[in-house]
């Protein structure tokens, strides 16, 4: 009774033999929600800008694909590494500090100029590309240990059901506050006039990533002090572990969700990082719009994931809300691949109309992972950590290829008439046929639940 007081005070929620679990206060799921804040806001400058960051200071695009593509294998793998660490040493607290800190000190090579080529005195290709190669391992490792600790430990500060929803949709939430905070960043650095050499573009993206470092830092130190270590049972039954892989690996609606999820992701990362770069070289738009148009996408997320919230949910609602989201995406895609230079204007519309579809697709996508796993906990990490390695892996892939055909200069084009590009294609045929494919295979999924189930917490709870 004593050990049962003891957690209750630490805002620990411990089940006791004949009592439900108590749940989190609102201060606690607060703290807890804004932990991966410095992960979000630097994701969000990673999938946006550094596409166009590092062909604007002078890299070709297949090297800028190698960083990028080395950064999201690094990511990749340190994901099951961080993971198999995780569950064999504990301290999440102190992993989560350790990530953030090289998450911290990377990004501001990675933005703020190729250190490898400060110590070398050399500012070749090579040494370039396999400077910023360097500095985007560390930053991707530091990301997944945040990541990692951040995800396994919301299982430790509450048995309660309802609290681990609210944690959950808590850290949503400032997920999209992160990117709108740094598009917001980028809207007041790119709507100054200033000169298109290298140091002032260098300037430019090191002000943001000093920006966005001090931001996330701060909410890191909330999450620090505000967020008590959990006490998780460790259990050392190899036999079972590897039995619980291999029933996940038999199940077919495993391969379905996992096709899904990937396919989602691979709609939302693709347009994400080529979204900038389409705007400013396919639709010559002013500088301001690589900054607005994005913040229009996850306002408009923010917005739907909030209705959707409110909703009752089921297992054939979620196809239908998954699937209404992949045809919008499939009209935004070919929207995209037709629209001229002298109607850019119509790209405003189109961001809302992405935002949307990106909702419908994230949220119905991550609650079929739930239904998958239902109630069967043992093994949901191999889930939900295999999910998130090919997710990363395939991603990856795709980005090198389409960057290492992308052009660095605008392409001559009538203004009436859309003028094929890389870009063109990457931001509108690559995430149209993945969301049409991903409606296709949850045609094909049969639900666990058929009656609307209402959720009991809000997403802002």
């Amino acid at each position: 009774v004593q050990a049962s007081n003891n957690y209750e005070r630490r805002g620990i929620s411990y089940i006791m033999a004949d009592d439900e679990p108590k749940s989190l206060g609102r201060c606690s799921v607060f703290t807890y929600g804004v932990g991966h804040m410095l992960n979000d806001i630097t994701a969000a400058c990673w999938y946006t800008y550094l596409l166009l960051y590092l062909t604007d200071i002078g890299l070709s695009p297949s090297n800028a694909a190698t960083v990028t593509l080395t950064g999201q294998f690094a990511d990749a793998f340190m994901t099951i590494i961080a993971g198999e660490l995780i569950d064999r040493f504990g301290h999440l607290k102190l992993w989560h500090g350790m990530g953030c800190l090289l998450v911290a000190v990377s990004f501001t090579s990675l933005f703020g100029g190729c250190l490898p080529c400060k110590i070398l005195g050399s500012d070749s290709p090579i040494v370039q590309t396999a400077g910023y190669c360097i500095s985007a391992v560390i930053f991707c490792s530091g990301w997944s240990c945040t990541q990692i600790s951040h995800m396994s430990m919301v299982n430790g500060v509450t048995l309660n059901p309802t609290s681990r929803v609210a944690c959950v949709s808590c850290r949503n939430a400032f997920t999209m506050i992160a990117s709108l905070i740094l598009y917001a960043i980028a809207l007041f650095i790119f709507n100054k006039k200033t000169s298109s050499s290298q140091v002032e573009i260098k300037n430019q993206y090191q002000f943001m990533a000093y920006m966005s470092i001090f931001i996330g830092a701060v909410f890191v130190i909330i999450f620090q002090l505000g967020t008590k270590e959990p006490s998780l049972k460790q259990e050392s039954d190899g036999k079972r572990a590897a039995a619980s892989w291999r029933y996940w690996l038999k199940k077919v609606p495993y391969y379905q969700v996992l096709s899904i999820y990937v396919l989602t992701r691979v709609v939302t990362n693709v347009s994400q990082t080529f979204l900038a770069v389409y705007v400013i070289n396919d639709l010559r738009m002013s500088p301001s719009s690589k900054a607005l148009v994005p913040a229009i996408i996850y306002l408009t997320s923010f917005i739907t994931s909030v209705l959707l919230q409110e909703l009752k949910w089921s297992g054939e609602r979620l196809k239908a809300f998954f699937s209404a989201g992949g045809l919008l995406w499939l009209f935004c895609g070919t929207s995209v691949i037709f629209l001229p230079i002298n109607m850019n204007a119509f790209m405003y519309v189109l961001s809302v109309l992405i935002g949307i579809a990106n909702a419908l697709m994230m949220v119905t996508a991550i609650g079929m992972e739930s239904e998958l796993v239902d109630k069967d906990l043992d093994g949901s990490a191999f889930v939900y950590g295999s999910l998130g390695f090919i997710d990363k892996v395939l991603c990856g892939v795709f980005l090198y290829f389409l960057e290492s055909y992308e052009r660095k200069d605008p392409v001559a084009c009538d203004p009436a008439y859309p003028c094929f590009s890389v870009t063109r294609f990457s931001l509108g045929f690559i995430p149209g046929i993945s969301s049409l494919i991903g409606v296709i295979i949850a045609f094909f999924i049969r639900s666990h639940t058929s009656h609307p189930k209402t959720s009991t917490e809000p997403l802002l709870a």
